[in-house]
């Protein structure tokens, strides 16, 4: 896909979800981010501050296939992936989709649900696919599920299992806007909303082609081996209790290509690597409880880790040479 193409392709996106959502370019962008590696995204904050309107904007921005799950505590599995029902028509048993069988999922408040419920999506996130039955059904291509969730001290909820948060490649959260944003948002939204008026600016098969181009960005060996040195050095770290997983590494990775992407690079710099690792590593880190009571947290212990991790200079070398085409 041609440079210029892409970038157009994705500033018409970008300006569809900061048409709506005010005072968030870097949520939108981050989300966007997401999107184009083909990976799912967590959003996390107290309500009302915008997560859901985010999702559905970002949903609707593409025209695609989009569902929505609002998950409660009687939620079921098979309300989410969908069920085999007997037909005395026929004699034979049919399966009837759920919500999941959509290009972009959007989750609803996912941490009010039991662990149960939640752990009906693993397969979906992981392999883009649901097995009922002992049948496997393919999900739609791309797939991407936008989750919220609300702060786990409130009332009602869930912790999200470690297996679940570690499928999502990133997770953010949205913030209250400043000042003029909010003012903004007030005139805007006064009398009706502008997600009513959005219409879609990019289709399927452009988000594919989109992500192909994603695909073909150049990654080094000394990057790679940056990511690894990143990966280790989580999980030897003695505050940490459990450090990045080898598939947090590889959403690392992607993340960065999209970022470069993003950023109308073909290759991969230890810049971009940085500069998705809190997004994509924070929320599967978990400090040990003594260092959680002296005020520490994953996103500090991982900024002190990025500072101390030393770039080996040939990253940026390498990377120079592909950008000039030379081999």
């Amino acid at each position: 896909m041609p440079s210029g193409e892409f970038a157009a392709a994705a500033q018409a996106i970008l300006d569809a979800v900061n048409g709506v959502i005010d005072g968030k370019q870097e949520t939108a962008a981050t989300a966007l981010m997401v999107l184009l590696a083909q990976g799912h995204l967590l959003l996390e904050d107290v309500p009302g501050v915008g997560k859901t309107m985010l999702a559905k904007t970002l949903a609707r921005a593409v025209h695609g296939s989009v569902s929505r799950i609002q998950f409660t505590p009687d939620l079921l599995p098979s309300d989410v992936t969908g069920v085999s029902m007997y037909n005395q028509a026929t004699g034979t048993f049919e399966f009837r989709p759920g919500p999941v069988f959509a290009n972009l999922v959007i989750g609803d408040e996912i941490n009010r649900a039991s662990a149960k419920t939640q752990s009906a999506l693993l397969e979906c996130m992981e392999e883009n696919q649901v097995s009922v039955d002992g049948k496997i059904y393919l999900l739609s291509a791309p797939f991407m599920v936008l989750a919220t969730q609300n702060p786990v001290e409130m009332e009602g909820t869930f912790p999200l299992p470690e297996a679940q948060r570690d499928r999502f490649m990133a997770r953010i959260a949205m913030g209250y806007p400043d000042r003029a944003a909010e003012l903004d948002m007030l005139q805007a939204h006064q009398n009706s909303s502008p997600l009513e008026r959005l219409k879609p600016v990019v289709d399927t098969a452009m988000l594919r082609r989109m992500i192909s181009t994603v695909h073909a960005v150049h990654v080094s060996d000394p990057v790679r081996e940056y990511v690894v040195d990143l990966g280790r050095a989580t999980r030897e770290h003695p505050e940490i209790t459990l450090g990045a997983s080898p598939r947090a590494m590889l959403h690392v990775l992607r993340a960065a290509k999209a970022r470069a992407a993003l950023g109308g690079q073909e290759f991969v710099l230890p810049d971009d690597v940085a500069g998705v690792a809190h997004s994509v590593l924070s929320h599967r880190l978990m400090v040990d409880r003594r260092a959680a009571l002296n005020g520490r947290d994953a996103g500090a212990i991982l900024k002190e880790i990025l500072l101390r991790l030393p770039v080996d200079p040939a990253a940026g070398r390498e990377s120079a040479r592909r950008a000039a085409g030379v081999r």
